[in-house]
């Protein structure tokens, strides 16, 4: 059920992802507290479920910090420095689109300026992070079975001769 549930959360993160890197009206101070208050919402549910240590709520990192950059101020030199170190799931050129996409949605809010941008860039030229924008939202984990032990000992099991195992020698 754990693992269900962190492939589930990984593909709402990864097709949430992708819109918002794809789409300029979503991108916007309001679209980012909405996205925080509905993850906020899928974290309760986990921990009213008891599935907190299932990694579900990790796969929603990426799209918490996109939601967080878009409710950050974006004007200062402190400002990049501040969404660089808070963006660490966040690739460069996916920090970079959403700021190239954020649009003000009323006169109390400015567009970002190429300057802040380069700024950003500047201050993330070091990571090595992978060259692509979005993200693989057919990705699936590895399906990991528990070892359950039998009761039944080696020595007590008798092969029949019709499945040719006469290679097989108990020792």
């Amino acid at each position: 059920i754990q693992q269900v549930f962190k492939q589930l959360f990984y593909m709402v993160n990864a097709v949430t992802l992708n819109n918002l890197l794809l789409r300029k009206d979503v991108c916007s101070w309001s679209t980012g507290m909405q996205l925080r208050f509905n993850i906020s919402q899928l974290e309760e549910w986990l921990r009213g479920k008891n599935l907190q240590q299932s990694g579900a709520a990790q796969t929603l990192e990426p799209l918490i910090q996109a939601a967080q950059l878009l409710q950050l101020k974006k004007k200062t030199s402190e400002d990049a420095e501040a969404i660089c170190s808070l963006c660490t799931s966040l690739t460069t050129q996916q920090i970079v689109k959403i700021l190239n996409l954020y649009t003000p949605v009323n006169e109390f809010e400015e567009r970002v300026t190429v300057a802040f941008i380069r700024n950003i860039q500047a201050h993330l030229q070091e990571r090595n992070d992978p060259p692509q924008l979005l993200l693989d939202f057919k990705y699936m984990f590895p399906v990991l079975f528990p070892f359950n032990p039998s009761s039944i000992t080696m020595d007590s099991i008798h092969l029949p001769a019709s499945l040719n195992l006469e290679f097989l020698n108990k020792v």
